[in-house]
């Protein structure tokens, strides 16, 4: 059976068209209510990593939020709630949708503020690497979570889209235990697999109209994409955002370790991409859609060479790396660190400065950076051995 991303061009953020986009999008994988029925309580999850404005596009653009909100109460939906737990320690949810915009347009819409800011345990026992996890009441409470995320780079997973979206489920202090307890891309991935078949969101809308490359999910440039993508599967919908900046879903752990646990599928042979002029293929979207040149770390380590190295060369590892020029020493990169001796130091007066003996490279460091002080280093040495 094929799995549908519906990808629908918009080149504007402007309400009406943005509207009658999410509309259509919608109604190419069959209607809202294949998805949701209006008896249910329904909480739309938006990206609001951090306390920022949608020009930045680091958050879901609230007019493509707004877009969601009408169509269901269009549609009769009546039991609707929204948020997000931010990634910075510095930033309340409530603060993080108001920046972003996303408090005036569920106010517009008359939708209830879920509770993001705190949880409980729920247990997973069917979990393949994470068999329990501290998920916000909002979520616990819902009968139904409809995942709005942004296309961004990300430092750990190089992507971050539909599947990463579900992290900020997980309430504040929890996301820096969660990358301490799964501290590389891969097992990371896992428990965000794990994450989505725990909760099992109904539909992913991504807004794609602008989008982040380079340093992200926070520090990097905003970049037109042009596009919104709408999905049931989280997998195939990353897969087709990966195939739109000419990567192959292969290189994405999430969507790697989505398809060990069946979430979904990334093989371009199991997907149609259902477009307003047809239905077309992946391939087809990249060569019409896609940015060839789209700046998304590439690179890819060969296990038998540069793995082989690295215990004898460890500076060639990557690392986040500060320029002290641009840093403020606000000490969020300190409050960010999951290491409970922290890798980074600072605050107080004290620039960042590492310990990279007790650095895991999970690079909430870099995130959460509201300057864009923090890169990753990436020695060129590791292009030559890996063959890129």
């Amino acid at each position: 059976m094929k799995h549908i991303v519906a990808l629908v061009p918009l080149a504007t953020y402007d309400q009406p068209a943005v509207d009658a986009a999410v509309r259509e999008g919608i109604a190419l994988l069959g209607g809202i209510g294949q998805f949701v029925t209006p008896e249910e309580k329904i909480v739309l999850k938006p990206n609001l990593l951090a306390r920022a404005l949608p020009q930045k596009a680091i958050t879901t653009h609230p007019a493509v939020f707004s877009a969601v909100c009408r169509l269901l109460r269009e549609e009769g939906y009546s039991h609707l709630s929204y948020g997000d737990s931010p990634g910075s320690p510095t930033t309340t949810p409530d603060k993080a949708a108001d920046t972003a915009g996303i408090n005036e347009a569920a106010a517009r819409y008359q939708l209830e503020k879920a509770d993001f800011a705190s949880g409980s345990v729920v247990t997973f026992p069917e979990g393949r690497v994470a068999k329990s996890f501290y998920l916000c009441h909002a979520v616990q409470e819902a009968d139904a979570l409809i995942s709005i995320c942004k296309m961004k780079t990300h430092a750990l997973e190089r992507i971050t889209g539909a599947v990463k979206n579900q992290y900020g489920c997980i309430t504040g202090v929890n996301k820096a235990t969660g990358h301490a307890a799964y501290p590389n891309s891969d097992i990371f991935a896992d428990m965000l697999a794990d994450l989505n078949m725990c909760i099992k969101p109904r539909l992913h809308v991504m807004d794609g109209v602008v989008a982040m490359e380079g340093n992200g999910p926070s520090s990097g440039t905003p970049v037109n994409m042009n596009v919104l993508l709408f999905s049931a599967d989280p997998v195939a919908l990353d897969a087709v955002f990966a195939a739109l900046i000419h990567l192959s879903p292969e290189a994405v752990p999430t969507c790697v370790s989505g398809v060990k646990v069946g979430l979904g599928v990334m093989d371009d042979a199991s997907i149609e991409v259902a477009t307003p002029g047809g239905v077309i293929t992946v391939n087809e979207a990249r060569e019409k859609y896609g940015k060839a040149d789209f700046d998304v770390f590439r690179g890819q380590m060969k296990k038998n060479v540069l793995s082989a190295f690295m215990p004898m060369l460890p500076f060639l590892q990557h690392r986040p790396k500060v320029d002290l020029k641009k840093c403020i020493a606000c000490g969020v990169c300190e409050e960010s660190c999951p290491v409970p001796e922290k890798a980074v130091r600072s605050g107080h007066g004290r620039k960042a400065k590492y310990d990279y003996k007790k650095c895991i490279r999970c690079y909430c460091c870099q995130e959460m950076c509201p300057v864009k002080a923090i890169d990753v280093y990436r020695h060129p040495l590791t292009k030559l051995l890996s063959g890129k």
